[in-house]
């Protein structure tokens, strides 16, 4: 089995959702995405793979997603511009296997992709 994570080595749920991928015998590719931010192109990639809005995956509670004067509610392409400048608000971690994605909270929600 292999899997991609988009981790966040100081967030507790990202290395949580990591150590359990590795345990299982996962192999994992890790993106480190705050210093490689995701493109546009990958990030509607992932909604799509989630099944979910641009909203869904934005971190309402940063400062830089409360100072950038959107709202959940704005387009999701405004969201998707956002978190490609202030990746820093992309909800962490995601989990990316066999053309399906999931967020990691909890941790064990990934483990959906690998049944």
């Amino acid at each position: 089995m292999q899997a991609r994570i988009y981790h966040n080595p100081r967030c507790s749920k990202s290395r949580a959702t990591l150590e359990l991928l590795q345990a299982r015998g996962i192999d994992v590719e890790i993106v480190d995405y705050l210093n490689e931010p995701p493109s546009l192109a990958d990030l509607h990639a992932l909604l799509a793979q989630l099944g979910l809005r641009a909203r869904d995956i934005v971190r309402s509670n940063e400062a830089e997603f409360r100072d950038s004067g959107l709202s959940l509610e704005s387009p999701d392409e405004a969201l998707l511009h956002l978190i490609g400048a202030n990746p820093k608000i992309l909800q962490r971690p995601i989990v990316e296997s066999g053309g399906r994605a999931r967020i990691g909270r909890p941790p064990e929600q990934v483990l959906e992709l690998f049944e």
